[in-house]
């Protein structure tokens, strides 16, 4: 016990202290959570509103693809990621193996699905309160998408802070595209495992601990922002 208490008061003193390699490796796991989170947005919201909204042939079948693609495995999105980077695969030329962008294309894989599949879901709630109106102004699916989009903002907020600690907590198939080098490619979680294999805890527990900080913040800002939302638009 003795033992796990002062590897704590180390790793306390690693933040307080500024530690630069501590914190380079906390803005590279940010930077690359916040792209992949951003990119899987402008992806998967507007593209879980058009499912929500418009009826087409087999519709079930892909919401059923998408739900179960909730719980995709992230090993096997950072193998196919890098059969797809590797020298040999058919995107081996952009040499981007073993950089942030490939962890953030593994990133974006992984968190695609998770906002396409809550988006649909909440904005199928909205469609089904809102669409008698929308249609009798003649507004077309996309442009009510993009209505119902802006009405739940608030609410998607925390479709937007799953994808992020979801990017922010991913370690396998990170670790497979981007190598966890040394002051290239190594992020918290990555640097998390190595450091408590070497017998490092200070260091893994200090990282441990920047990581809960940063998810707590980003929760409690979101909450502050929908209980705001909540007092001003009711």
């Amino acid at each position: 016990m003795s033992e796990i208490l002062a590897s704590i008061g180390l790793a306390l003193r690693l933040i307080g202290g500024g530690d630069p390699g501590l914190w380079a490796i906390v803005a590279l796991s940010l930077e690359v959570s916040l792209a992949a989170a951003v990119l899987a947005c402008v992806v998967g919201l507007p593209l879980g509103g058009l499912i929500a909204v418009r009826p087409f042939p087999g519709r079930r079948a892909v919401i059923v693809s998408l739900n179960a693609l909730l719980g995709l495995p992230s090993v096997v999105v950072g193998l196919v990621v890098y059969l797809l980077l590797s020298r040999a695969g058919p995107m081996g030329s952009l040499g981007i193996l073993f950089t942030p962008t490939a962890i953030i294309v593994a990133q974006t894989l992984l968190v695609l699905p998770i906002v396409a599949a809550m988006a649909r879901q909440f904005v199928e709630d909205g469609w089904h309160e809102y669409e008698e109106q929308l249609t009798s102004l003649g507004v077309t699916p996309a442009r009510a998408v993009l209505t119902l989009l802006w009405d739940l903002r608030y609410s998607l907020l925390t479709v937007v802070l799953l994808g992020f600690g979801r990017a922010a907590s991913e370690v396998g198939a990170v670790m497979i595209v981007g190598g966890n080098i040394d002051g290239v490619t190594r992020v918290m979680t990555t640097a998390i495992a190595l450091e408590t294999s070497k017998g490092d805890l200070p260091l893994a527990l200090a990282l441990g601990i920047v990581l809960i900080a940063v998810v707590l913040t980003l929760n409690a800002g979101v909450y502050a922002v929908r209980e705001w939302s909540t007092r001003r638009h009711g």
